[in-house]
């Protein structure tokens, strides 16, 4: 079916449940390609955060039940078609022991340029780093405004900046009406850095910097049977905070599934390229998958 069409019979039979949204527009990025993964395993799915190396073959993924999985991207003419090399290692606590239950729900992972991980958490609010994949997590302190986060909508999302500083925002903000406060990491402590509009009622779910210095946000928008929308947005940061908002693509309900982790790079010709991932929810009706666009400079 084409997209075009699609788009507009669910429209229609959104009509006819009495459910409301307007069809997007899509935004300048390219559809480069995507890939269905699937792996036998009761470890593998839930699949929240993304980090892909400088040359886009080598990723580092973290799931929300425990896991860091490691392995390599294979493609054809620069599109994705298979995954090789795969690992899986649990995260493990201060005290090197693997996480359990609540403590494991990781959300948002960020990869420094020597190599130390950082892990933000849902549930018990909070970011951790870890020298290498294996290694005993070392804890970073919390901003007060961590406490009072809810249970299922805190720190999703997690970049980090040339300069190595980390930036973190929650899911949702207390009031729909209210913009996204973003907290940084740097020097030994967190600070409200800037704020980001909310538009539309999308949620936000990950976050990367780009080659070129921008913001990257990743967003999705839940549209009950008719599946997950996503969108992301692109801010320059500057002295007077998130600047030069645009909007790089914006997908219908339905055409991918809840895309939750990206990472942001640039191929060997010189094109910027946004890499997502699936977040399953370790449900049979979902699915695991990389979805890849190239955007514009």
């Amino acid at each position: 079916m084409r997209a075009s069409l699609g788009l507009s019979l669910i429209a229609a039979f959104a009509a006819l449940a009495g459910l409301s949204f307007a069809l997007p527009a899509p935004g300048p990025a390219e559809f480069s390609g995507r890939l269905a993964w699937s792996v036998r395993g009761d470890w593998f799915g839930g699949l929240s955060g993304l980090e892909l190396s400088d040359d886009g073959r080598r990723f580092t993924a973290l799931s929300d039940h425990g896991q860091f999985l490691t392995g390599r991207i294979e493609r054809r003419e620069g599109t994705i078609t298979g995954v090789s090399g795969l690992r899986h290692v649990p995260l493990r606590g201060l005290d090197g022991r693997p996480l359990v239950k609540k403590a494991r729900d990781a959300e948002g992972l960020a990869v420094r340029n020597d190599g130390r991980l950082f892990v933000s958490f849902e549930g018990d609010h909070r970011v951790w780093s870890y020298a290498r994949i294996g290694g005993k997590a070392a804890r970073l302190p919390r901003h007060p405004d961590f406490a009072g986060m809810p249970a299922n909508g805190s720190l999703e999302a997690l970049a980090i900046d040339a300069g190595g500083a980390l930036y973190t925002l929650r899911e949702r903000a207390p009031r729909d009406d209210w913009p996204l406060s973003v907290y940084r990491y740097a020097d030994g402590a967190w600070t409200r850095a800037f704020a980001l509009p909310r538009r539309g009622g999308f949620l936000a779910v990950g976050a990367d910097f780009g080659p070129e210095g921008r913001f990257y946000l990743l967003e999705r928008r839940f549209y009950g049977p008719f599946g997950f929308a996503s969108r992301v947005r692109r801010f320059t940061l500057g002295p007077r905070g998130a600047i030069g908002e645009e909007v790089l693509l914006t997908t219908g309900p339905g055409r991918f599934d809840n895309l939750e982790g990206i990472s942001v790079w640039r191929d060997p010709v010189g094109e910027i390229r946004m890499t997502m991932i699936s977040d399953d929810n370790f449900r049979s009706f979902q699915r695991t998958e990389f979805v890849e666009f190239m955007v514009p400079e």
